[in-house]
């Protein structure tokens, strides 16, 4: 009888210790109430309370999440709009979460919809569509001065869609196109005025390279034409040097065979010709004294050297010096570098400056027609 007894005052304190065990979880506290006395708060581990008089209520400490339902909203400036958001809090103070509010949760829920609604309704739609991050903040602080006297912290709040009425997006839709035709047209008409300053830029240095290489082509031409006429002066001046020089000791005689030479030079064209010599009878005189008796008569001597130096030296005060080779190979070097310049400025000018002059070019046509004629 007395071990009947004891095992069921065993069974029954066992199931009575067993009925006091509660276990709180590592991110929950529990708030210990017992004959509808707060007794406190208890902290994540194993607890004992009295069972049947005590009770433990869990509350989760973790950052917790609550989607704010679609509501329609209208704008300051008359807009409807459609807006969801998601609102991050969580309890800090057990407590206060307990015993001031009923629900803290619905209660978060129900102040986020006024609120979203106060701030959105307070704002222009281009203000709610390009400051989300603002209405965030804003959003937040009000939401956490209202909580925290439940004990709860908001933490973040974001707008999840902001969705505008079929009409008013459709009008959206339309000044999007024509801001976007508008740039397009400003960066069309950049464009062309940049390429007609360029093209322009380009023409002018075109007509200056054009300018300067007909410039250079003028003067090389120029300069040619020059260095031509010299040679061909000084050309001119050697053969009278020598002329002067070689006529100082010709004998009438020499003059007389000369003259005939010429005469048959002239006779072996194909054109008949009639040549009336000026002293024609001084010549056939000469020429018959020669033939005749050239031996009866005294020979001339030579010419005397003296006579002959100071016959040059006058032709030399006369026509001036002659050009050293020294001067006229850098003359001819010098062209030479300018046409090489030229060759790379503007090479179209380059085959009309290496043509002969006109000059140069119609001489020998003309000596071929005076030896036809």
């Amino acid at each position: 009888m007395l071990a009947l007894a004891a095992l069921v005052l065993g069974t029954a304190l066992s199931v009575l210790v067993a009925a006091g065990v509660r276990v709180i979880r590592p991110w929950e506290v529990g708030i210990y109430i017992r004959l509808g006395r707060f007794m406190g708060v208890l902290r994540p581990g194993l607890h004992w309370v009295p069972p049947f008089i005590s009770s433990v209520y869990r509350i989760d400490l973790r950052t917790q999440v609550v989607d704010i339902p679609k509501q329609e909203v209208i704008t300051r400036d008359n807009s409807p709009v459609v807006v969801d958001a998601i609102v991050y809090f969580r309890v800090v103070d057990p407590k206060k979460a307990f015993f001031e509010v009923e629900d803290y949760r619905m209660a978060v829920v129900a102040l986020a919809q006024t609120t979203l609604r106060s701030v959105i309704g307070d704002m222009e739609l281009d203000e709610i569509l390009y400051n989300r991050a603002a209405i965030n903040a804003r959003l937040r602080r009000i939401l956490d001065e209202a909580t925290d006297k439940w004990g709860v912290r908001v933490e973040s709040v974001e707008i999840r869609e902001v969705e505008p009425s079929p009409t008013v997006k459709k009008a959206m839709e339309e000044q999007t196109a024509a801001e976007r035709e508008r740039r397009a047209a400003i960066l069309r008409a950049d464009g062309e005025r940049r390429a007609a300053i360029l093209q322009a830029e380009g023409e002018k240095q075109a007509m200056i390279l054009r300018a300067e290489g007909e410039r250079a082509s003028r003067v090389l031409r120029a300069e040619g034409e020059r260095m031509a006429l010299i040679l061909r002066a000084l050309g001119e001046a050697q053969r009278l040097r020598i002329l002067a020089a070689a006529s100082a000791a010709m004998t009438p005689q020499a003059l007389s065979i000369l003259a005939m030479e010429t005469l048959q030079e002239l006779g072996r064209g194909q054109a008949a010709k009639i040549v009336v010599p000026y002293e024609v009878t001084r010549l056939l005189e000469t020429l018959s004294s020669h033939l005749a008796g050239a031996a009866e008569k005294p020979q001339p001597g030579r010419a005397d050297v003296e006579v002959l130096q100071e016959a040059l030296q006058r032709l030399e005060q006369l026509l001036g010096p002659l050009p050293k080779s020294e001067d006229l190979m850098s003359e001819v070097k010098r062209l030479q570098e300018e046409a090489e310049q030229l060759r790379r400025q503007n090479p179209e000018k380059l085959e009309e400056l290496l043509k002969p002059p006109k000059e140069l070019a119609e001489e020998p046509a003309k000596n071929q027609a005076k030896q036809k004629g």
